[in-house]
Formats: C-alpha cells, sequence, structure tokens
C-alpha cells in the first residue's frame, strides 16, 4: 500500500486533511479514502458515512497518522487521504 500511496502522491493528485477530505466526498471529487488507525471514532464514522453516499471507497490504514504522513512523503501527521486521481498507480483496483 506504501509503495502505491507514493505513487499516487508523485504521479496523481490526493488531498491531506480531515476538512479538506470532506470537502472532496461532499464535491463527490474523491475516488478513494484512505483513514489511519488512530483516528477518532468520531470522525472516522463521519468519513464512512460520506463515503457511503458519493459511493466512493473506504480502505482502514494499517498504521496510525504518523505513519500514513509519512508514506505520503509528508513530514506531519495526516488521518485521513482522499484520493482524487490515481495517476499511474492501481491503487483504485488493488485490494491490499
Amino acid at each position: 500500500m506504501n509503495s502505491r500511496l507514493k505513487l499516487v502522491m508523485k504521479s496523481g493528485k490526493a488531498i491531506l486533511g480531515y476538512k479538506s477530505g470532506l470537502k472532496a466526498l461532499r464535491t463527490g471529487k474523491s475516488k478513494m479514502v484512505l483513514i489511519a488507525s488512530n483516528c477518532p471514532p468520531l470522525r472516522k464514522s463521519e468519513v464512512e458515512y460520506l463515503a457511503m453516499l458519493a459511493k466512493t471507497q473506504v480502505h482502514h490504514y494499517s498504521g496510525d497518522n504518523t505513519e500514513l504522513g509519512t508514506a505520503c512523503g509528508k513530514l506531519f501527521n495526516c488521518s485521513v487521504v482522499s484520493i482524487v486521481d490515481a495517476g499511474d498507480s492501481d491503487i483504485l483496483t488493488s485490494k491490499d
């Protein structure tokens, strides 16, 4: 999953963060949402609910928000990553 996520960050378009991710879900831009394992339950359920309404895939990332931020190539924590365009990556079709 980490290598696919790095490829998305390099060749595609991803939105980092909870508020921006919700905005992408509401507007229908998001194709997939990654949620960190230590995301607060209320936020997690809100993201899952909006993803269900938008018919968007949800992937529960195995690592915490620090690891998710690092996997995206950033030096900060990130609990929600919304993928708008996968680019050259097969992250949307993989079941990893």
